[in-house]
């Protein structure tokens, strides 16, 4: 296969590593643009939670965002997302409408921080659910057959936190 045969371009569109992310963005824009195909954008945590085999539970893909702070969304067994992307303080009780529900499976390189405050039993953590491209190839082959492109000229990742230069402590 030669880069000619692709149909589409995907990439994710967050949330992510800074650098890492807005390199993989600027690539799969300028490969669009040169190949005259259609973009696509994938969220990452939709991409976690795509690994899993759920019957039951609420599924919540959590990233580290340092310090406290995790990147997450909510997910219902049927992979819907049923709450917004947002970064946001792990809590004891940030999760409480969830677990009343059953299982809420924590999945991700936050999973790590939030078992240490996150006590229910209801709780469940996976850490070893990581972000990858394998799981991208079927959300973006359907948002390729949905015809779901994104207009390059004004696609950003999707900034959740500003990004902050930190200086060495001396």
């Amino acid at each position: 296969m030669s880069i000619t045969d692709l149909d589409a371009i995907a990439v994710s569109k967050g949330t992510g590593s800074y650098t890492g992310w807005r390199i993989g963005v600027s690539a799969a824009k300028e490969l669009r643009i040169a190949l005259d195909i259609p973009l696509i954008g994938i969220s990452t945590l939709e991409s976690m939670v795509s690994q899993l085999t759920l019957k039951e539970g609420i599924v919540i893909p959590v990233l580290d965002a340092r310090r406290m702070e995790v990147y997450s969304a909510v997910f219902n067994a049927d992979y819907k997302q049923i709450r917004e992307t947002r970064v946001e303080e792990v809590q004891p009780n940030m999760y409480d409408e969830f677990i009343q529900q059953g299982r809420v499976y924590i999945i991700g390189s936050g999973a790590i921080k939030s078992r240490e405050i996150l006590k229910h039993p209801n709780f469940v953590f996976d850490e070893s659910v990581v972000p990858s491209a394998k799981e991208m190839c079927s959300l973006s082959f359907k948002e390729f057959k949905s015809k779901n492109f994104i207009n390059t000229a004004y696609f950003e990742p999707d900034y959740l936190k500003d990004f902050v230069i930190q200086q060495k402590k001396k």
